[in-house]
């Protein structure tokens, strides 16, 4: 694992994207193809904007969705699949193929859905972040680490969906979905190179306790320090109660 300070947000941004590109482009030059893993939220904002500034052959790219709540209809503010349409899909010309999650769907079914498409994938580079709860993806603590689905059902504890609501998704507490469909902390593990992008000082707790405590689905991120092939890109505050230096 390798970490990475910038000033800010706009910088770690830029840092994480200008990272990814060449990895994306080094499995099209090998394969002929790459396939990724796209995270949302508020701390993929400046990633995915460098990202799409990137001279990529996207016509050979396939994007899996990394988790949807359960319920919410593309139209909502909130939804994912919203996000990554508006966000990036709509942007981006001539996009291979990419696989959104449902949450509208039965959710069961979704994620056998979900599963047929992946199983056989090799993933070249997964984009995701850390929540304020240590979450990866929706795999909220005490999350799973031994189920090798895919993708699954999981429970959204209060913490995550508080930091849902905080970030503006959400009026208040009770319209925050209580489940949602988020792929397995195995099935992200299996990916060839991650990048993880961490901005903001709300986030510097689960920073802290992530990467410099012991691995434990108490702090679900924490198994990123066991990824051969792992970039953590912080800015000044989300790095702030991390006691070794950083490169910068």
């Amino acid at each position: 694992m390798i970490i990475f300070q910038s000033e800010n947000p706009k910088a770690l941004g830029n840092l994480a994207g200008e990272a990814a590109a060449p990895l994306i482009r080094e499995a099209i030059a090998k394969k002929g193809k790459a396939n990724l893993i796209l995270a949302t939220g508020t701390s993929q904002f400046e990633t995915i904007s460098r990202l799409l500034d990137e001279e990529i052959d996207w016509s050979k790219v396939t994007v899996f969705h990394l988790d949807e709540y359960i319920g919410i209809p593309i139209s909502h503010p909130a939804s994912f699949r919203k996000y990554l349409k508006e966000r990036f899909v709509d942007k981006v010309e001539n996009l291979g193929a990419i696989h959104y999650i449902n949450g509208e769907n039965d959710p069961e079914e979704e994620c056998k859905r979900l599963a047929s498409l992946i199983s056989d994938k090799d993933i070249d580079v997964a984009f995701v972040g850390i929540g304020e709860n240590g979450h990866l993806a929706f795999n909220d603590p005490p999350a799973d680490f031994d189920t090798k689905a895919p993708y699954l059902v999981v429970d959204l504890d209060e913490p995550c969906r508080i930091q849902q609501m905080n970030e503006g998704w959400f009026e208040k507490m009770e319209d925050v979905p209580a489940q949602a469909i988020s792929m397995s902390i195995q099935q992200i593990m299996k990916t060839k190179h991650i990048i993880c992008s961490v901005p903001d000082e709300r986030k510097a707790k689960a920073v802290q306790a992530c990467l410099e405590g012991e691995v434990s689905n108490l702090n679900p991120s924490s198994i990123l320090q066991e990824h051969p092939s792992c970039s953590i890109f912080l800015d000044d505050a989300s790095a702030s109660l991390l006691s070794q230096p950083i490169q910068k």
